[in-house]
């Protein structure tokens, strides 16, 4: 089993989240971002989300 590890991405937009959120559960960039687009619009769950993890989620070597 691959011992994977969620991090930021480098290639990112804003923080890295969407990026990295992908990269770990091997879904497209944008279909994330999408998602994440959605829950903001649908109230501040997504936003607070993303800040969180912005915050707590460590940056890519």
């Amino acid at each position: 089993m691959e011992d994977k590890k969620l991090y930021r991405s480098k290639e990112k937009m804003l923080g890295g989240v969407c990026g990295g959120v992908a990269d770990f559960f091997g879904m497209d960039r944008s279909v994330v971002r999408i998602i994440f687009a959605l829950l903001i619009l649908a109230g501040t769950l997504g936003f607070w989300l993303y800040l969180l993890m912005w915050i707590i989620v460590p940056q890519e070597d």
